[in-house]
């Protein structure tokens, strides 16, 4: 691309996000999972109005989220692994999520830039999330999904034999306790996060780890040989990050570790356009978060007492940062 083109297609990206992020709330790609339909079919089991329809069904194909032949819809291979909701693999969560409420919020980013304020109307985000069951449900479900990737990583490449206990701080509805549980069975796991998730983890994980109900923010942290932080530090402003990150070595006996997982910064700042992106949202929903950059982590965590500092790329967007407490 040459001349304003480059420019162009970024200012006029948000309409192909906004029809690929209607028609998963819509659930079109769950309706094309039994096989093709056509317009007329297709616009009747979602509900659409007949004037926009075909343009609807053909910016997708044109987009490349559906196929097209001889007038029948279906889905790519893609599209029906990561979009169908009955997909062990879906990741719509976070699509839906960003459907209902991120989106809108990133109307206001000008707004939010000039004030440092958030979109958000309390001191604490998740303070407004969990008053509504229904949105505490749909954010803990958008959060396995989003996190799932990385937390496959984590498990294929982090020494877990010899761990004889494990605790997910902030751990939503327990996906990564599922995931180890499945591969190593003799440790003990526990979820800590607030009571209101409760109900949640315990319809996930079932029996696979025991849940501790607390608040990161005004308690301790529960001991164990490894502690979990994923898409936590980056709620929170530079205190609290390294308040937590004292707590968790405070928490850990010698010779443990604590894992972080993130959509880590390039040091340079220059190459990761998601991470920095991630970090602008938190900008726009929460008081003091920001993303960060493996070297932050290594220096905060370093500044705590921790050692043998690591960072990891575990995703083309995601990475973990692993220190031992000496």
């Amino acid at each position: 691309m040459t001349g304003a083109e480059p420019i162009l297609r970024l200012a006029f990206a948000f309409p192909g996000s906004r029809t690929l992020l209607s028609a998963t709330e819509l659930g079109l790609f769950t309706a094309l999972a039994d096989g093709g339909l056509d317009c007329e079919q297709l616009r009747e089991r979602l509900g659409v109005h007949p004037r926009g329809a075909r343009d609807f069904f053909d910016t997708l194909v044109a987009l490349g989220m559906l196929e097209r032949e001889d007038g029948v819809y279906r889905n790519t291979p893609e599209t029906a692994r990561y979009l169908d909701r009955n997909s062990p693999d879906y990741l719509g969560g976070v699509l839906e999520l960003t459907s209902i409420w991120i989106f809108q919020d990133w109307a206001g980013l000008t707004e939010s830039l000039r004030t440092g304020e958030p979109r958000t109307a309390g001191p604490d985000l998740f303070d407004e999330l969990y008053a509504d069951p229904v949105m505490t449900r749909r954010f803990q479900r958008a959060m396995t999904h989003f996190s799932l990737p990385a937390i496959r990583a984590i498990i294929e490449r982090y020494p877990w034999a010899g761990v004889t206990s494990v605790a997910d701080i902030g751990c939503s509805e327990g996906a990564f306790l599922r995931e180890l549980a499945d591969r190593y069975p003799q440790m003990r796991r526990i979820g800590f996060d607030r009571e209101q998730v409760r109900g949640s983890f315990e319809d996930y994980v079932g029996e696979r780890a025991e849940f501790q109900a607390g608040d990161f923010l005004t308690g301790p942290l529960p001991s164990a040989e490894v502690l979990v932080f994923g898409h936590i530090l980056h709620d929170w402003d530079l205190d609290t990050k390294q308040m937590l990150l004292a707590k968790a070595y405070e928490a850990l006996p010698p010779g443990g570790e604590i894992i972080l997982y993130e959509s880590l910064i390039d040091d340079e700042r220059r190459q990761n356009a998601w991470a920095l992106v991630m970090s602008l949202s938190m900008l726009l929903h929460t008081p003091g978060g920001f993303d960060y950059t493996g070297a932050d982590a290594r220096d905060w965590l370093t500044e705590a007492g921790f050692r043998d500092v690591r960072v990891e790329r575990l995703t083309p967007e995601e990475s973990m940062v692993v220190a031992t407490k000496p």
